[in-house]
């Protein structure tokens, strides 16, 4: 039996006959301080302790043994943690939550495959989930990130180019008494004005990069924006977000936690998006106005109507869990689709961006040298 009492100073928990005290500042730092693992980590973590579930070694052993010799002792002291508070009672679930470092949906299917005693399959379902998860972010993070960099090297080269090298050739064309005229005036031009304002340009171009990277109400405008311009943007965005929240929700149904307490939690997957507040939202409306799940999910949300067509399927038949399960395969195949579609797409844009700055290095770098030739023929150089 859990009970728990406070007072202005501290926290006490009560687990049978243990109690777990804890002081309200200390835990409040101790949140605000931690950062969540790796989903990387989180893979490796959860196969690990499912394998050793599954060959019959109990839950206290199986963290002591994962976490023996982990080069991250981060995690080797959470681990140690987490069987510290279960030798003293506290529910499996309870000590992963105490830690500050798993989200509401590990800690929820924890607790279900808990309270079924299927904890080594709770601990395999989330391996899987988090290494699709994981897959997916290395696919999105290549297709942006990649040619982010390759871009910006490219205009570092253009700005050396132009700040450093074209100068240099027209005080060499100067020298021989050259005038330039048509593609090396221009070209010239184009250097002084780089040199006048290429410290500017570096500098806004690293501040907006800041801006964008730490905040996140920024980016969210940003994509928001993008995504109602570019239609396969939109797309797999959206089949991302549809898959990320469906595969939770039947990840967390099928191993018994309640629909409305499986679509909130499942909301945490998208948070800081429009689904959030919408999924929220319907699951009110399901779990207190009685109307059906497909009715809420199509009045109150932005899905798309196969979702909510496909949920009403499964309400009528009682196979929801059948359906949520198609759903998310569904998604995850669409999801593919687009990424490679967008991955393409994204290539051929720095191509034709890479194209172009090469070119306006060598029409502002060696053309004029060739067309430099001759004078210094004529001038007997």
């Amino acid at each position: 039996m859990t009970s728990t009492t406070t007072s202005p100073a501290a926290t006490e928990t009560r687990f049978g006959s243990k109690t777990v005290r804890e002081t309200p500042t200390a835990a409040s730092k101790k949140e605000a301080k931690v950062k969540p693992f790796s989903k990387k980590v989180l893979v490796d973590l959860f196969r690990g302790l499912g394998s050793m579930l599954r060959a019959q070694i109990n839950t206290a052993d199986a963290l002591k043994y994962y976490s023996n010799d982990l080069p991250d002792k981060v995690l080797s002291s959470t681990l140690l943690q987490i069987r510290e508070d279960i030798a003293k009672g506290m529910n499996v679930h309870e000590a992963f939550r105490r830690t500050g470092r798993f989200n509401d949906t590990i800690v929820g299917l924890i607790q279900a495959g808990s309270d079924a005693g299927q904890l080594h399959h709770a601990f395999n379902s989330l391996a899987a989930r988090l290494k699709s998860e994981l897959h997916f972010s290395k696919q999105l993070k290549k297709a942006t990130v990649t040619p982010c960099v390759i871009i910006c090297v490219l205009i570092g080269a253009f700005i050396t180019s132009q700040v450093k090298i074209v100068p240099q050739v027209e005080e060499m064309l100067s020298g021989v008494g050259a005038k330039p005229d048509g593609i090396t005036a221009l070209s010239f031009k184009v250097s002084h004005f780089t040199q006048s304002v290429w410290p500017v340009f570096v500098a806004i171009l690293v501040g907006l990069a800041l801006v964008i990277y730490r905040s996140g109400h920024v980016q969210s405008v940003i994509l928001g924006l993008a995504m109602s311009r570019w239609r396969l943007l939109r797309q797999l965005i959206m089949s991302l977000r549809q898959l990320t929240f469906l595969s939770t929700i039947r990840l967390l149904h099928s191993n018994g936690i309640n629909l409305a307490k499986s679509i909130r939690v499942s909301a945490n997957s998208v948070r800081n998006t429009p689904l959030y507040d919408e999924l929220r939202t319907a699951a009110d409306k399901y779990e207190h106005s009685g109307v059906p799940l497909s009715t809420a999910f199509a009045k109150y949300t932005s899905v798309d109507s196969q979702v909510t067509h496909m949920l009403s399927i499964g309400e009528k038949s009682a196979s929801l869990d059948s359906q949520l399960e198609m759903l998310s395969e569904m998604y995850e195949e669409d999801a593919q689709n687009y990424m490679a579609a967008f991955a393409a797409t994204i290539s051929f844009i720095v191509l034709i961006i890479a194209v172009s700055l090469i070119a306006a290095v060598f029409i502002g770098t060696f053309l004029p040298i060739f067309m430099m030739g001759p004078k210094m023929m004529q001038s007997g150089i």
